[in-house]
């Protein structure tokens, strides 16, 4: 590699709107960020899934059949 062209890569504190934080590294000075693994719904098991009738059931529906 050539000296004095890349950027520090340096360990920085990951700060989210929840308020967990956790180390990462990066060439960044600091991260903020707004959903994290701590608070993400899929990750803390809050998350709905929602079954969508497709285009046969929609048929199905609309002529009673």
């Amino acid at each position: 590699m050539k000296e004095g062209i890349h950027p520090n890569y340096n360990e920085v504190e990951v700060k989210c709107a929840c308020g967990n934080t956790f180390k990462t590294k990066s060439t960044n000075k600091s991260i903020h960020v707004e959903v994290c693994s701590e608070c993400h719904p899929y990750y803390t098991g809050t998350a709905k899934q929602v079954e969508r009738g497709g285009r046969a059931d929609k048929f199905k529906q609309k002529y009673g059949l």
